[in-house]
């Protein structure tokens, strides 16, 4: 096994409270383990992969359930809500979302990657680990997928079902529970684990997060930049464009000219019009939208540093100190925000 593949203390802690759900106790397991709870408290320290295995591998034999990936991808698909309502308002339709679905497990760690594609008429969701295959890859398999599963079918007023699930490992005894997540057309043995869903979804829009009348969030996300320039219909477009591709990491003119359906020419032209340029503006919006974020208590600083599109907590904590003075952190501990 790779040993500079890491995990972030959040992942194993998703598979500490599935164990405690089935009467294990916190404190064998962590003995088991041979791990620190202080080291488990800091949100952002990093575990060698092969932590999470063995506390898997602990977790199933005290339970002797060797379905609890499922359960452990239960939690982390509602400990993830917040990001997920966030994700729905930066997004127009699950094609959007599939999009940006990869970067959301940069917040566990290196443990793999989701990826999407086409056959015939149906959209297929791989899981695709990165850590080489002991027997805990099926806690991990189950774990993506059951969160995949869950994420689709809260997406859309639409039902999403699933058509297909294939795993790539052998078929258990019993597969009571993973038909009661999966439904009842499941393959074993296959070269990947994924899972099939009708191509027609790609158009479904998403549920949209409503900040009501005397919501404690202070604007509905999609009007958060209706004060600048509000009638630059041009600007509103691009920083609409830019919210929606940060997440991915790695944003440029091109992506973002290419979604506006103009050429990279034309684009810098209108912003040099406008006495602007797109790292401005990209500025910008991290700027707006990094108060925004911050001033919602639910969205953790790594879930913050996703949606701002840095690699690392600490590059958006020197960002944010430059145009505030403060870092994230301290500008929380303000009384108005």
């Amino acid at each position: 096994m790779n040993k500079s593949l890491t995990v972030f203390s959040g992942t194993l802690n998703a598979v500490f409270c599935a164990a405690e759900q089935f009467g294990v106790s916190r404190r064998d397991l962590l003995i088991a383990a041979d791990l620190d709870e202080a080291l488990l408290r800091q949100v952002d320290y990093r575990f060698p992969v092969k932590a999470l295995f063995d506390v898997y591998a602990y977790a199933e034999k005290a339970t002797n359930n060797p379905d609890l990936g499922l359960t452990v991808g239960r939690i982390s698909f509602l400990t993830g809500l917040n990001l997920q309502l966030y994700m729905c308002n930066i997004c127009q339709d699950v094609r959007d979302y599939l999009n940006l679905m990869p970067s959301f497990l940069k917040l566990k760690g290196d443990i793999g990657e989701m990826r999407t594609r086409k056959h015939r008429d149906s959209i297929i969701i791989e899981w695709l680990p990165l850590a080489d295959g002991p027997k805990q890859q099926r806690h991990l398999s189950d774990e993506m997928l059951a969160v995949t599963a869950l994420v689709f079918n809260s997406l859309c007023f639409v039902s999403i079902p699933i058509l297909e699930a294939h795993f790539s490992y052998p078929r258990p005894a019993d597969i009571t529970r993973l038909q009661a997540t999966f439904g009842h057309h499941l393959r074993f043995d296959q070269p990947t684990s994924c899972l099939y869903f009708d191509r027609k979804i790609l158009n479904y829009p998403l549920i949209e997060q409503f900040f009501g009348e005397g919501s404690s969030d202070m604007h509905r996300f999609d009007n958060l930049f209706d004060s600048q320039d509000s009638t630059d219909i041009f600007l509103g477009s691009l920083r609409r464009s830019i919210s929606q591709y940060l997440p991915e990491g790695e944003i440029n003119l091109d992506r973002v000219a290419a979604d506006l359906n103009v050429s990279r020419r034309t684009l810098q032209r209108r912003l040099s019009d406008r006495g602007t340029q797109f790292s401005q503006v990209l500025q910008g919006v991290r700027f707006h939208l990094a108060v925004r974020y911050l001033s919602d208590k639910r969205l953790g600083m790594a879930e913050i540093t996703l949606l701002l599109g840095y690699s690392d907590q600490a590059t958006f904590s020197k960002a944010f100190k430059s145009w505030y003075g403060v870092s994230p952190s301290e500008y929380r501990l303000k009384p108005n925000v």
